[in-house]
């Protein structure tokens, strides 16, 4: 049977098996780029190196994913959408177990720089692919399944992996992520529809894309959501230590967790009909969760509420504006979600770096004063941008 003949069966019924396998693949990106930081101090210990040298292999990661997403998103654009992320799921999978059988610090640095290219190209394309299996109605609900991994990831895939590297080494954690992704990829070749490539052209061009100005505006959004977002979430350590949160961090990233999965629920639902409404709410949730920090946040049990609607306002981020994005393009949508992801990668570096010198000033109070300050432009903007939130 065709390539088409397979997409086009695939569309008349919601593919939820797909769509959850794809979402498992977004699980296993984010935990490749976030695990070292649940086992910074056995790193170090083992690989004889500096507390800054073990962050970098998280931030290498993260620059080598905004600086090659958009050009290698370009020059894959024709490549068959099944095959590309097949390869960079092995590319994935031997970075990982490869960094947990050597023992150069370098070696671990190339291998995640090589993880990072992978991600790079995979968040902004699968996001894209996944809308060609679907009608054009569903793109949002496609998205918000697919990018649910990312939120599964961080709220219950990093506690696990930190708890496997604590008890059996990061060596372990990393060697076993690595074999997990193996196996997703294998059940890809079995599952996943074949989808062809697209060919770039002039007026599909990430500079082609950055002259239509709704695309501006929900990279704007972008930039103000995610540094509010990441420039507390980075160090959240700091804020609970700060209001004195009972059951400390594990206890905020446990609400905080259940917090992002209702909302993820609520996207998959609701993304297609009211984008325009819910990152509206996005940002004034996050307004009222860091204003409850400021004003009860020593207070017993509001400091949990307030983590908890902050993930409901965290949980969506990345559906509500590759959504939006991918809303301005006919055709190249893995370009315009592309330029979108270096924007939200890019981001989080200014946000990492931004509240990393505003803590070594002020109190942790200031990344949630540094919050506020951003999310209110970003629901004026929202509010306003009815063309590119429509």
């Amino acid at each position: 049977m065709s390539a088409k003949k397979i997409t086009k069966q695939v569309k008349n019924t919601f593919p939820w098996l797909i769509m959850i396998l794809m979402s498992s693949v977004t699980f296993v990106g984010i935990l490749s780029e976030l695990m070292p930081s649940g086992v910074l101090p056995l790193m170090m210990d083992d690989l004889n190196i500096s507390e800054v040298q073990t962050g970098n292999l998280v931030g290498y990661y993260a620059i080598a994913s905004a600086i090659f997403a958009i050009p290698l998103i370009s020059i894959t654009m024709q490549f068959n959408r099944k095959y590309l992320l097949l390869v960079l799921l092995g590319g994935f999978a031997v970075s990982n177990i490869i960094a947990g059988l050597v023992h150069d610090y370098t070696i671990i640095i190339i291998l995640r720089i090589i993880g990072g290219i992978c991600a790079g190209v995979m968040w902004p394309m699968i996001a894209a692919y996944g809308m060609r299996l679907v009608d054009e109605k569903n793109h949002g609900k496609a998205i918000a399944i697919i990018m649910a991994g990312t939120t599964l990831g961080i709220s219950i895939g990093m506690p696990i992996m930190t708890s496997i590297g604590n008890d059996y080494g990061w060596r372990t954690e990393f060697i076993g992520l690595g074999a997990f992704i193996l196996v997703i990829a294998l059940v890809s070749i079995l599952i996943l529809p074949s989808a062809p490539g697209e060919k770039l052209t002039k007026s599909s061009s990430p500079f082609a894309l950055l002259k239509i100005p709704e695309v501006l505006i929900i990279l704007l959004l972008t930039l103000l959501g995610v540094i509010a977002h990441y420039g507390v979430y980075v160090y959240i350590t700091s804020l609970v230590d700060k209001i004195q949160l009972a059951g400390g961090v594990e206890s905020a990233l446990l609400f905080f967790g259940i917090g992002s999965l209702i909302s993820v629920l609520l996207a998959i639902k609701y993304t297609d009909k009211y984008l325009r409404l819910l990152t509206i709410l996005m940002f004034a949730l996050i307004i009222i969760s860091m204003v409850i920090f400021i004003l009860f946040g020593g207070a017993k049990g509001m400091g949990h509420f307030a983590f908890f609607l902050w993930g409901v306002s965290f949980g969506p981020l990345v559906t509500l504006l590759q959504a939006a994005v991918s809303r301005q393009v006919e055709t190249a949508k893995d370009v315009a979600t592309s330029v979108q992801s270096s924007v939200f990668n890019l981001s989080i570096m200014i946000a990492s770096s931004a509240a990393g010198l505003l803590l070594g000033i002020y109190s942790p109070m200031s990344l949630v004063y540094l919050a506020i300050a951003l999310a209110i432009p970003g629901i004026i903007i929202s509010f306003f941008a009815k063309k590119a939130l429509s």
